[in-house]
């Protein structure tokens, strides 16, 4: 049986429109919504707002690839890229990558796809790693390009991509199609057709799956003309059997109706989650200006504490034992201070004795 690229009509992947019509809808109506709110809040809280979404799809595009950025490291080098609180530590090398990956395609998301512009974030991903050799360019290598599975017993090819010898063509034609203007063509429909597409010729000897996902970012960011603010591979990451599954079913057909539904659904979790967040940052300096001058310094600490840990806060909750831990004080002090913001309805409370937890008290 032949590869989707073997097949008579390929490129033409085919989907029908109609299933993902509200889901479009709902897209731009969400990405309204969030442009009305991006811009009630202020500069340094859309610094973080940004910092937060592009260090989240770094994060968990590198982990369904198996590798694990450290995110603290990765925000920091956000930062520096954008000439926020520039530091003079280097950060650590594959955070450093994956930054300046982030911060190109969401500075130069308007600009045309070029095959320079594909190498040039191929490079900035591998640019020191000795086991890629084509570097900065399409595969040439000889031998197939082949996905495969050793879970389970003996190895099993998924899928097989494009000889070598035939990227450049492949290429030249997937990069034609993406700038091609199709006003009428949903924004969902043609991210997720973009994304097969892409991984259907795997141009890269390593990365495809990282590239393919800013790709996505792009057509997304272009389709409501502006840089999207969403983390498409934080669900992917949290999907990822699914995803994997979705797209495999695409390795010997041109009918893509599944997988754009699944991608479609895909992308509005994740702008949902975006939205939660932006709520967040809202009510955190709602709750901040009302608070002026009522804390002291040990639950200022704390309060800035729980917010840097964004939506879920501490995981298991706020503990007295973690506030005294984090503020040195006395029980009996850490009880009265804790006691007071919950009279504040800064937080709330669950549980009882040794199994009481405080959580951030917003209006999400």
């Amino acid at each position: 049986m032949r590869w989707n690229w073997e097949l008579a009509d390929w490129p033409q992947f085919k989907y029908d429109p109609e299933p993902i019509l509200q889901k479009e809808r709902q897209f731009l109506l969400g990405a309204g919504s969030s442009i009305a709110f991006l811009k009630n809040i202020s500069e340094p809280e859309y610094r973080q707002f940004t910092v937060e979404i592009l260090s989240a799809e770094g994060l968990e595009s590198s982990k369904i690839e198996g590798e694990i950025l450290d995110r603290e490291s990765l925000q920091s080098s956000i930062k520096r890229h954008f000439g926020i609180n520039p530091s003079l530590k280097k950060e650590p090398h594959k955070e450093s990558q994956m930054a300046k990956v982030l911060c190109d395609v969401y500075k130069t998301f308007d600009k045309p796809l070029t095959h320079e512009m594909l190498w040039n974030w191929h490079a900035m991903l591998f640019d020191e790693q000795s086991h890629i050799e084509d570097k900065g360019k399409y595969r040439e290598h000889a031998e197939p390009m082949q996905i495969i599975s050793r879970h389970l017993g003996a190895p099993r090819v998924f899928f097989e991509a494009p000889p070598s010898s035939k990227v450049p063509k492949e290429m030249a034609l997937f990069v034609a199609w993406f700038n091609s203007k199709t006003t009428s063509e949903s924004i969902l429909g043609r991210a997720a057709l973009a994304h097969v597409y892409f991984e259907s010729i795997h141009p890269f000897e390593d990365g495809n799956g990282r590239i393919g996902r800013v790709i996505v970012e792009k057509i997304l960011s272009q389709g409501i003309g502006r840089p999207i603010l969403i983390a498409v591979s934080k669900i992917l990451s949290k999907r990822k059997k699914e995803y994997y599954a979705a797209l495999q079913k695409c390795n010997r057909t041109l009918e893509i109706d599944h997988f754009v539904q699944f991608f479609a659904a895909v992308i509005l979790q994740a702008q949902e989650e975006s939205m939660k967040f932006l709520h967040f940052l809202i009510e955190k300096s709602k709750m901040l200006t009302a608070l002026a001058g009522k804390l002291n310094l040990r639950q200022e600490k704390v309060l800035l504490r729980l917010f840097a840990e964004g939506l879920g806060g501490f995981q298991g909750g706020l503990s007295a034992e973690k506030y005294i831990s984090m503020t040195k004080a006395s029980r009996a002090t850490a009880t009265r201070d804790l006691n007071d913001l919950i009279e504040l309805k800064v937080l709330k409370k669950t549980g009882e004795l040794r199994h009481t937890r405080y959580w951030l008290n917003l209006n999400q």
